[in-house]
């Protein structure tokens, strides 16, 4: 391609061949300083420190002895041309081609190796027999030898695809039997190439072999693939600026303390001007709404599955069921169930969040299990007046549930409260579901968490404390265990690994029951309760709390993250009341200090 009609050496994607960080090429149409010469109605027109000279001057402005000197010795960094190749790939994306000649001309630098332009320029053609010769041109060029063989198999799969869609079958069959098979690699994937010549037509194909067809959009990704195995160097890895940028607003989100919206990984969605900063006022640290229903300590608090209600349990014997507004995000009482005579502190709502079940405290042996949707008790099931039932965590069917106690109960019953299986002697403090439906972790009076197998009756040890386990919580995807420990806090474990990750820092834990949660989009937080009344918030990487939240009197017993809404989160305490916590209200109007009464700062 000609840039502004001049007589130098370019190509689609190539810059000069031969000049080097600012020195002059021969042939190439450039002063000692790299800048473009070109013509203009036959005059000939320079630039020099952003000077020009006018038409029929004809002459061409110079710069000083000493300045040209020094441009001419000025060498670029390694980093400087790989910016400029990066740019200059970004441009060419874009279709400014005239202006990639330019910056390559001036810079002096190389944007790839010109066998690396023929190459893609045969590749993108079709012209698999050249694209084949180029690779023989860049085998010097390359770290792997085995790349070659890779490389040539990539080519010829597309060959051999593009020859079966145009119905070329014989042509097709001599790729396969006499180019592909000869290589000796990846036979798998050649006896699936060859079950394509049964094809009937070319949508068939395009179906079968997961292809886009013979086109420009299947061979950029053909080059995409064949890129990966050439060095930079020689030709810059697919659309490398915008990875680039990618990873730093990503990185720039990780380090976020506060950063609780859906990731999107489109540039277009930042601004690349300035740097990503969440707001801590964005965050759920300022009381929303206080419910004050209750009449005395309320011991637990769970949102819904689908975050559209919350359900609290109160030694006042209730439970009341809160309907989330999806606008406003403020609860309303929905319904009250009573009856639970020793009161409720631990509740669990089914996968379908149809059914709710309540439990109460070391003396209780009932269990509740209401259906919401219509406010009916469905079962009360109690097996023996000498049985503890504390806890309680649904199978993912649900159809089924695992309860029990520290007094040595463990069932696994129906939703009729029907006994299915039982294990003896396990003194349960908490219970979790895993959702492969078989495994159940339940922390006992050991200090550990075991986990229990109801179908062949086998069980294995995966967390063992030094202390108490109070109580326990999952995170979604079953890897890891947030724990409340006597006098310890809360502790972070992998199960799948078996170590302690994480102690966090702050809370006040003695040997009440405190439940904590993992909270916000992708879990990235965590927060808990305390007995000294503040509900502590920490990002799951760092062990500082990120925000202290004031507000109740009296130990705060457990916390729940909405599902649903990440920037919704309640508290229930000793003090009688359930906290409603969000961002800041009326963001845009308020003074920039004027809500700090609720969220103490802990990351300075």
């Amino acid at each position: 391609m000609q840039s502004n009609g001049a007589g130098q050496e370019s190509s689609e994607l190539s810059c000069l061949n031969s000049a080097q960080n600012g020195e002059s090429s021969s042939g190439s149409g450039t002063h000692s300083n790299g800048l473009l010469s070109s013509t203009n109605n036959g005059n000939s027109v320079g630039t020099s420190n952003g000077a020009s000279t006018g038409p029929g001057s004809g002459t061409v402005s110079t710069v000083s002895g000493s300045d040209a000197s020094s441009k001419k010795k000025k060498r670029l960094s390694q980093a400087e041309e790989d910016v400029i190749r990066l740019i200059g790939q970004h441009l060419h994306g874009l279709g400014l081609n005239q202006t990639v000649d330019l910056l390559m001309q001036e810079s002096g630098c190389r944007l790839e190796h010109s066998s690396a332009t023929k190459f893609r320029n045969h590749v993108m053609e079709g012209d698999w027999d050249k694209a084949e010769n180029d690779l023989n041109e860049l085998r010097a060029l390359m770290h792997s030898p085995n790349a070659i063989v890779r490389m040539k198999f990539l080519l010829l799969q597309q060959k051999y695809l593009e020859y079966l869609e145009d119905g070329k079958v014989l042509e097709a069959l001599q790729v396969l039997r006499g180019e592909l098979t000869p290589l000796k690699y990846n036979t798998d994937r050649i006896h699936v190439l060859s079950g394509y010549l049964m094809c009937s037509h070319a949508e068939d194909l395009r179906a079968k072999a997961e292809w886009e067809g013979k086109g420009i959009a299947s061979r950029s990704r053909l080059l995409d693939k064949l890129q990966t195995y050439l060095p930079p160097s020689v030709m810059l890895p697919p659309r490398r600026m915008q990875m680039l940028l990618r990873q730093a607003v990503e990185l720039q989100r990780d380090r976020c303390l506060y950063h609780n919206t859906k990731l999107d990984s489109s540039l277009d969605s930042v601004s690349l001007l300035l740097d990503h900063v969440c707001s801590r006022k964005q965050f759920p640290c300022y009381t929303q709404q206080i419910l004050t229903e209750h009449c005395n300590e309320v011991w637990f608090c769970k949102f819904s599955h689908d975050g559209t209600k919350l359900a609290t349990g109160s030694k006042d014997t209730t439970v009341i069921v809160w309907q989330v507004d999806p606008e406003t995000h403020q609860l309303k009482l929905l319904r009250t169930l009573e009856g639970h005579a020793y009161g409720v502190s631990y509740l669990a709502w089914s996968p379908d969040n149809t059914y709710l079940i309540a439990c109460g405290p070391d003396d209780c042996s009932e269990l509740w299990l209401w259906n919401i949707q219509t406010g009916e008790l469905r079962t009360k099931m109690s097996q023996s007046h000498e049985d503890s039932l504390t806890s309680v965590a649904w199978n993912p069917d649900g159809k089924r549930f695992v309860t029990g106690g520290q007094r040595g109960q463990f069932y696994q019953c129906d939703l009729d409260g029907n006994l299915l299986d039982s294990w003896e002697g396990v003194r349960v403090q908490c219970l979790w579901c895993l959702s492969d439906g078989r495994t159940v972790l339940a922390s006992d009076t050991h200090q550990r968490i075991r986990g229990y197998n109801f179908e062949d009756l086998t069980d294995r040890n995966i967390v063992q404390e030094d202390h108490p386990i109070m109580s326990f919580t999952v995170s979604k995807n079953g890897r890891l265990a947030l724990l409340n420990v006597a006098t310890q806090g809360v502790h972070l474990w992998d199960l799948q690994d078996r170590v302690l990750v994480r102690k966090y820092q702050g809370v006040t834990q003695g040997f009440y029951t405190i439940h904590s949660c993992f909270g916000g989009h992708n879990e990235d937080f965590i927060a808990s309760g305390s007995e000294d009344h503040k509900v502590y918030i920490w990002h799951r990487r760092s062990e500082l709390p990120i925000a202290e939240l004031t507000g109740h009197t009296r130990t705060v017993n457990c916390v729940s993250w909405n599902p649903a809404i990440p920037g919704l989160m309640a508290s229930a305490s000793d003090d009688g009341t359930v906290r409603i916590w969000g961002p800041a209200p009326f963001l845009e109007t308020q003074e920039p200090d004027g809500l700090n009464e609720n969220c103490s700062n802990m990351d300075s």
